[in-house]
C-alpha cells in the first residue's frame, strides 16, 4: 500500500434479524450439521430465479427444491427456509439465520429483490457472481495442482535419499578412510542430521503451518501483518492487489445495482472480505462517505486502489452509472487475475523442475565425487 491507513475496528457482526425463527424451522435448524458447498448455494439460486421469473411463489419453489435436494445439511436449511416462509417470514430474513450458506451478501442481496420486486433478477446476478467466483477460484486450483504434485513427490523422494540411501554410502566411504570433499561432507553432515533429529527436522515445518492457521483464525494482527505482507511480495504482490480491487468491484458494484444504499453496501464488502487489509480500506471509505464525500477520492487514499479504477469510479459517480463502471472494472481486473495466474504458474513449473534437477544433482555429484577417489585406489592395488 502507499501508505498505511487508521486500523479499522473489530469486525462488527451482522445484525440479528428482527424477528425469531418459528419453533419448526428453530428445530430445524438445530439439526442443521455439515458444511455445505457453494456449488450447491450457485445451482439454488439459479433455480429459484427460474421458478421465482416463472411466477411460482416463494414458499412453493423453495418445498420443490427442498424436495429435489438429497438428505443432508442443505436439505434441513431448504426445510426451514420453507417452514419460515410459510409462517411470514421474508425470504431474506429466514437466510440470515443460516449465516454459514448465505452470507451477510447473499440475502442484503435478497432482501434488495423483495424491497424492489424484483427477486428473480437479483437471484440471477446473484447466481452470476457466485459462477465467476467459482470460475476463478477453480483455475487457481487447478494451476496450482501440478506445482503441489511435483513438490509433494520431489520432498518425498529427496526425503528417502536423505535418510536412507545417503548413511549407506556414509558405511562405504569411512571403510575406505578417504578425505571427503566439502560438498560431500556437507551432505553426509546434513543426511546425519536429518536421521538424528527427524522429529526436528519434519516437526517444525508441520508445526509451523498448523501455527500459521491458528493465528491466521484467532488474530487480527497476525493476519493483518500477513496480508500485508502478501501485497509487497514481488509477482504475487501486484497479483493479490488485483486480486483485491476485483473482488471489492465486484460485490460493491452488484449490491448497487440491485438497489442496496452506498452506505449499506459498503458494510456488506467490508464484512463479507476476508483480507484485513482490504477490510480497513473499505472502512475507511465508508466513514468518509458518510461524512457526505464521494467514493472515488477516499479509494484513492487507501493506497488499495490505482488511479484508473479511481478515475473509473469518479466518472461513475458524475454520470449515475456507477454499478456499471465497478462491473466494468471488476471484468477488466479478474481477466488480468487470470492471465496474470496462468504466467505466474507457467513461469513456476520449470522453476520448480530446475529447482528439483539442482538438488538431485547436487546429491549425485557429491556422492559420485569420492565413489571416483576409491576407483582410482582399487585400480592402483
Amino acid at each position: 500500500m502507499a501508505k498505511r491507513i487508521q486500523r479499522a475496528a473489530p469486525r462488527p457482526a451482522a445484525a440479528a434479524p428482527a424477528t425469531g425463527p418459528s419453533a419448526p424451522a428453530a428445530d430445524a435448524k438445530k439439526r442443521i450439521r455439515g458444511r455445505v458447498s457453494r456449488t450447491l448455494v450457485t445451482d439454488f439460486t439459479i433455480q429459484l430465479a427460474t421458478l421465482s421469473e416463472a411466477g411460482i411463489p416463494v414458499v412453493k419453489s423453495l418445498s420443490i427444491l427442498e424436495g429435489q435436494t438429497r438428505p443432508g445439511p442443505f436439505k434441513s436449511v431448504l426445510q426451514a427456509l420453507a417452514e419460515d416462509v410459510a409462517a411470514g417470514t421474508p425470504l431474506s430474513e429466514s437466510m440470515a439465520k443460516h449465516g454459514r450458506v448465505f452470507d451477510r451478501f447473499y440475502w442484503n442481496m435478497v432482501r434488495a429483490g423483495e424491497a424492489g420486486g424484483v427477486l428473480d433478477q437479483v437471484l440471477y446476478r446473484l447466481a452470476q457472481f457466485l459462477e465467476r467466483a467459482a470460475s476463478i477460484q477453480g483455475r487457481i486450483r487447478n494451476a496450482t495442482i501440478y506445482p503441489t504434485v511435483v513438490a509433494t513427490v520431489a520432498v518425498a523422494v529427496v526425503s528417502g535419499v536423505i535418510v536412507w540411501v545417503i548413511p549407506k554410502f556414509r558405511e562405504i566411504f569411512t571403510s575406505f578412510n578417504i578425505d571427503l570433499p566439502a560438498m560431500t561432507q556437507l551432505l553426509l553432515d546434513g543426511s546425519s542430521f536429518t536421521v538424528s533429529y527427524w522429529y526436528i527436522v519434519f516437526g517444525l515445518p508441520v508445526a509451523a503451518i498448523f501455527g500459521h492457521k491458528i493465528m491466521m483464525r484467532r488474530s487480527q494482527p497476525y493476519r493483518y501483518r500477513i496480508h500485508s505482507l502478501q501485497l509487497r511480495l514481488p509477482l504475487v504482490g501486484p497479483l493479490v492487489g488485483k486480486s483485491l480491487t476485483a473482488t471489492f468491484a465486484r460485490t460493491f458494484g452488484t449490491l448497487i445495482q440491485a438497489g442496496v444504499p452506498h452506505l449499506d453496501a459498503l458494510g456488506i464488502v467490508r464484512d463479507a472480505t476476508s483480507n484485513e487489509v482490504l477490510l480497513e480500506g473499505v472502512e475507511s471509505i465508508r466513514k468518509t462517505v458518510r461524512e457526505g464525500e464521494g467514493i472515488a477520492r477516499p479509494m484513492g487514499e487507501t493506497g488499495l486502489f490505482d488511479d484508473l479504477v479511481t478515475n473509473m469510479v469518479d466518472v461513475g459517480e458524475a454520470t449515475g452509472e456507477l454499478d456499471k463502471m465497478l462491473l466494468k472494472v471488476a471484468d477488466s481486473y479478474e481477466t488480468a487475475v487470470e492471465r496474470r495466474i496462468d504466467a505466474l504458474f507457467k513461469l513456476l513449473e520449470p522453476a520448480l523442475l530446475i529447482l528439483v534437477a539442482g538438488f538431485v544433482g547436487f546429491i549425485v555429484v557429491a556422492l559420485f565425487l569420492p565413489l571416483m577417489t576409491i576407483m582410482s585406489q582399487v585400480g592402483n592395488i
